[in-house]
């Protein structure tokens, strides 16, 4: 899956992580559990503000979801997902939100003119991290996967 880069001054607080580090890779768990992501078979390893998870999920967009939960935490600056899917599917591109977007406009962006509508898709492959399709924030990283 490889490298993603996140902005490590935004993104959920958890306990142990500062701007300067990430939270310690039990609590990153933790985080991935809350979203109800099965955490069960990957290992994680922090190193500073970055951090390698390896080990199995079911399908390529568990392990791009549990990529993002952690990315998308205070003190995060990488993650190497290193993660095997069961079931390989298409991989999904990423997009570091910035001021004035909205899923509309990052639809229209990836998907084309006049695809705004398809933000409905965007939100979907970012849920349960995102719970709102208002509740974005500059900094954050989401999955973008390809129309089907």
């Amino acid at each position: 899956m490889g490298l993603l880069s996140f902005a490590k001054t935004v993104g959920a607080k958890i306990f142990g992580g500062t701007e300067a580090k990430a939270a310690p890779a039990e609590e990153l768990k933790k985080e991935i559990e809350k979203h109800g992501l099965d955490a069960s078979n990957v290992k994680i390893e922090v190193d500073g503000d970055k951090v390698k998870v390896s080990g199995a999920t079911a399908s390529t967009e568990q392990a791009e979801k549990i990529a993002i939960a952690i990315g998308n935490t205070v003190g995060v600056s990488t993650v190497e997902n290193n993660i095997a899917p069961a079931k390989v599917e298409p991989e999904s591109q990423f997009y570091t939100v910035k001021s004035g977007d909205n899923l509309w406009k990052i639809a229209e962006h990836f998907y084309g003119h006049g695809k705004g509508a398809k933000n409905d898709v965007i939100f979907e492959a970012n849920k349960p991290m995102l719970t709102h399709p208002d509740k974005i924030y500059p900094g954050q990283v989401l999955r973008i996967p390809p129309l089907s």
